[in-house]
């Protein structure tokens, strides 16, 4: 029997009766069994890496899809793989129920239809090499469920992300992530354990991804795109560290190549 322990009561009570330092203190504790969860799907994640690089390496695109907060945070992790990791905009895509709209601006009934997913991965030219990773906390998310329903009928990839044991969701996915985080600090607000779960877990598939891509060297991010001074800073670092240059040379190189990787490359032939 399929039970919701992310709509469970939550295990503490009285809540409106607390002093902060007891709010915060049984928060950061329900928090900390996050981590524990994870720890006991990495062989879960593990699968879906090394199919979505088999993908990458193929041309395909990963797609992650959702609603709420959900959605959001395949949104944040999709945008910032181009600036951490120099790849193109379309290699990661975040689509949320509800459009752009939703990102800021919650859309609650957008999750509901059985058609929009589909019609928003349509929209994206979406094929057989690329992988839709559903997000959904409950696991029961129509606009997720229809559209990894769709996308095993015409031989597309799937994977996904929920927080529920036995999820619907996971029916329809080739690698099916689970992370069991129980009830909620605030009963059913998986904008709490279940979302930060979920952003870890996509912290670690585009990370550990884009790693064996090949887009990160020795543990420094060379194929970051320059696009401040900050980064610009941090790349200099990056060559006076390898290379024992003065940071001027190391500026003057980042000016002539554009990027830490194409500098290093360019060295090494050297």
């Amino acid at each position: 029997m399929f039970i919701k322990t992310t709509e469970s009561d939550s295990l503490y009570t009285n809540l409106e009766n607390k002093s902060t330092i007891e709010l915060l203190t049984e928060i950061n504790n329900e928090d900390a069994k996050v981590h524990c969860a994870i720890q006991q799907k990495l062989k879960d994640i593990e699968q879906c890496v090394d199919a979505l690089v088999k993908a990458w390496n193929n041309g395909g695109r990963l797609f992650y899809i959702g609603s709420g907060t959900s959605g959001r945070l395949g949104i944040v992790d999709a945008s910032e793989c181009p600036p951490t990791f120099g790849v193109p905009a379309d290699m990661v895509i975040g689509i949320i129920a509800g459009g752009d709209a939703a990102i800021r601006q919650a859309q609650e009934g957008a999750e509901d239809s059985i058609k929009n997913g589909v019609t928003d991965l349509k929209n994206h030219a979406i094929s057989s090499t690329d992988i839709v990773l559903g997000l959904t906390a409950s696991g029961t998310t129509p606009y997720v469920i229809s559209t990894l329903q769709w996308c095993k009928k015409n031989n597309i990839k799937t994977a996904s992300i929920s927080c529920n044991a036995d999820s619907p969701v996971s029916e329809f996915a080739d690698y099916p992530i689970e992370i069991i985080v129980g009830p909620e600090y605030v009963t059913g607000s998986t904008r709490m354990k279940a979302g930060t779960a979920q952003k870890l877990v996509l912290n670690m598939i585009t990370t550990a991804g884009m790693i064996k891509l090949g887009r990160v060297l020795g543990n420094k991010m060379v194929n970051m795109q320059l696009s401040n001074a900050k980064l610009v800073q941090r790349g200099a670092k990056m060559l006076m560290d390898r290379f024992g240059w003065e940071k001027e040379l190391a500026l003057q190189k980042l000016t002539e190549l554009g990027s830490v990787r194409a500098v290093i490359d360019k060295e090494d032939l050297d």
